[in-house]
């Protein structure tokens, strides 16, 4: 079986977890953050948005500078206009990954800014750490942000306190 057919039914599943949970983001409160030196929610929202675009770029190029390339900013205006910005990455990832041979996996893919490298690895490796990782990572953030404003928390990988689906 071709590496991307494996690598598919998790990404539907991801792409599921954190549509749900973007639907449920609170707009009312852009600048929440629960420390100081945590990101705020509408900055944290776009981006966690914004990601599914950027496995895009792993798997379609051989490299990001963000020194280059400046990626184009996400507004905060609505649970679903961040759903809608997620769904369009999302689908082309989804395309992107279908048509990402086996032996495209083993080329060399990097991420710097400004010539300075951040990371250099397999495509494999950045489509994991740096796209899937990553995705799943902003959004359990994402999910403690809805905690802390009293927003019904979606399941994920089991049910949550707020989605116990009759357990």
């Amino acid at each position: 079986m071709p590496i991307n057919e494996l690598l598919l039914t998790e990404f539907d599943e991801e792409i599921k977890k954190t549509r749900t949970m973007l639907e449920r983001v609170p707009t009312s409160k852009p600048d929440f953050a629960p420390h100081a030196k945590s990101m705020p929610l509408n900055k944290l929202a776009p981006h966690v948005a914004q990601l599914a675009g950027f496995g895009t770029i792993i798997l379609t190029t051989p490299e990001l500078d963000f020194g280059k390339t400046k990626m184009p900013s996400v507004p905060f205006e609505s649970a679903a206009q961040l759903v809608k910005t997620f769904d369009d990455g999302a689908a082309q990832a989804r395309t992107a990954l279908k048509n990402t041979k086996d032996d495209a996996w083993t080329e060399p893919w990097k991420l710097s800014f400004g010539g300075k490298p951040i990371f250099s690895g397999t495509r494999f490796l950045a489509y994991r750490q740096m796209f899937l990782n990553h995705l799943v990572h902003h959004r359990a953030q994402l999910g403690v942000y809805l905690r802390l404003n009293e927003t019904p928390v979606p399941s994920t990988y089991g049910p949550s306190a707020d989605d116990r689906m009759g357990f």
